[in-house]
């Protein structure tokens, strides 16, 4: 087992790829929710990213990805079968995924990790849609910034990753402040009790978030 934290990027059609990518690895509740898509690049992405998420746990503790065994527990509802994954057998390791449109994220490791990765393309960065998910210092950096998009992806998946490790939810995304974080980050940094992995390529924009253990480690 490794005392890092492991996250992982890449596309839906390499992890689909993969000779291990087989999706009877999936629970049959995975299995059921993956039939509900309509679209087949919706289904691709929700298999890779519970693959992913697999090989990324097996990776960490060393053990083949037909044992991992993934499960989801929704806070909310307290079910199980969505919400934030875990590991049903082993509770100490910390597990995140994300998808969009045919980019991957997943993470395990030993303390609480978050991912998220969106798609770098046009939007529309309206005061009244930015009052939603920043704060009135972050907004000021974004509208100074050379590139406000890609600014303001930055600040909202750093944030979707915060609401994955449980420091944040949708409603207090505009209270929560990260105006001290650079807009244009190393790939590797630490704020507070947070070690920050972060990349930001021609198409996406991605961040792991993790309390302040081990260092980050990726494949």
């Amino acid at each position: 087992m490794s005392n890092h934290p492991l996250a992982l990027l890449a596309t839906t059609a390499d992890v689909l790829a993969r000779p291990d990518a087989d999706e009877r690895l999936l629970n049959d509740v995975e299995r059921e929710r993956a039939d509900r898509f309509r679209r087949q690049a919706d289904r691709d992405d929700f298999l890779a990213a519970h693959l992913l998420v697999r090989f990324c746990a097996a990776t960490h503790l060393g053990i083949d990805p037909a044992d991992v065994a993934f499960g989801q527990h929704c806070p909310g509802c307290d079910r199980t079968g969505h919400g934030r994954p875990l590991l049903t057998d082993r509770p100490g390791t910390h597990l995140s995924l994300s998808h969009t449109g045919g980019i991957i994220a997943a993470a395990a490791g030993p303390v609480p990790i978050g991912v998220d990765v969106e798609h770098l393309g046009p939007r529309t960065n309206d005061p009244a849609s930015l009052s939603h998910v920043l704060s009135p210092a972050e907004a000021e950096l974004v509208a100074k910034h050379p590139d406000p998009t890609r600014a303001f992806l930055r600040q909202w998946v750093r944030k979707e990753a915060l609401i994955k490790l449980g420091l944040a939810t949708l409603d207090s995304l505009p209270d929560l402040d990260l105006s001290a974080l650079p807009l244009d980050p190393p790939l590797q940094h630490r704020h507070g009790d947070l070690h920050y992995l972060e990349v930001t390529t021609d198409q996406v924009v991605f961040t792991a978030a993790a309390t302040l253990q081990p260092a980050l480690g990726t494949l």
